[in-house]
């Protein structure tokens, strides 16, 4: 009697294929529909692990760690420059969540570069900022903008130490007059000296000193009386606050 045997049930084409299309390990060239490529390592679909990633509008390049399709870790990116064709590095440190966070190099032209903390893809914690003109900060950064903190190192040798905030001159500071030999220390609100004492400093090694050394001041308690004005104008300011 002959017997019959039930033909094997074949899987449907789009499973095979489906399956062939996961994206698992390491991929040579991955292509999206937008002209994008990847090459790197995968893990369920997503870019996980080291890659690099090209995006085709703005000729960007990305060189670095990924995790769950997402910049993550250590990373490089490189834009072409217009004048030499040749890519240029704007950033390099560490990512968060497609974003730079924590410590990083940022490049803002030839000459003016930030190295210092990140968070949110925004300045901030600790920095150094060297600017095109030649004038270096360093201290505190909240919102991409010195706060708290720092200090300013003119081109000239001048400088400012003490608090800012939004990215001005706010609160107790020194500003350092190198170049004439003179020391001014007060308070400012919104870069400008609202009150304070002006002395010499380093006079005698001053490249244009004054024509005439400030005279010492005759007033019996000058400390108080600048304590005094300080107070005067901080009620001012809360009034007008009101």
């Amino acid at each position: 009697m002959p017997i019959s045997k039930c033909p094997q049930k074949s899987e449907a084409l789009w499973k095979a294929w489906d399956r062939k299309a996961q994206k698992n390990g390491l991929r040579h060239q991955v292509y999206a529909v937008n002209g994008d490529h990847y090459v790197g390592e995968w893990k369920d679909n997503m870019k996980h692990g080291k890659g690099t990633q090209i995006w085709k509008k703005k000729g960007a390049i990305y060189e670095g760690d990924w995790k769950f399709g997402k910049r993550d870790g250590y990373g490089t990116l490189s834009l072409p420059d217009q004048e030499t064709g040749k890519y240029r590095r704007v950033y390099s440190g560490w990512w968060k969540g497609d974003k730079k966070s924590g410590y990083g190099i940022q490049f803002f032209g030839p000459k003016e570069y930030y190295e210092g903390e990140w968070c949110g893809n925004q300045r901030n914690g600790w920095g150094r900022m060297y600017y095109s003109n030649g004038d270096i900060f360093e201290g505190q950064w909240w919102n991409d903008k010195p706060d708290g903190e720092g200090m300013l190192r003119l081109k000239n040798g001048n400088r400012y130490e003490g608090y800012w905030q939004r990215g001005l001159k706010n609160g107790a500071g020194r500003f350092f007059h190198l170049d004439h030999g003179q020391l001014f220390e007060g308070f400012w609100v919104d870069d400008i000296a609202k009150c304070g004492t002006m002395i010499d400093f380093g006079r005698d090694e001053a490249p244009e000193p004054t024509q005439f050394p400030i005279p010492k001041v005759k007033i019996l308690d000058p400390d108080g009386v600048l304590e005094e004005a300080l107070a005067m104008f901080k009620k001012k300011e809360e009034q007008q606050g009101d």
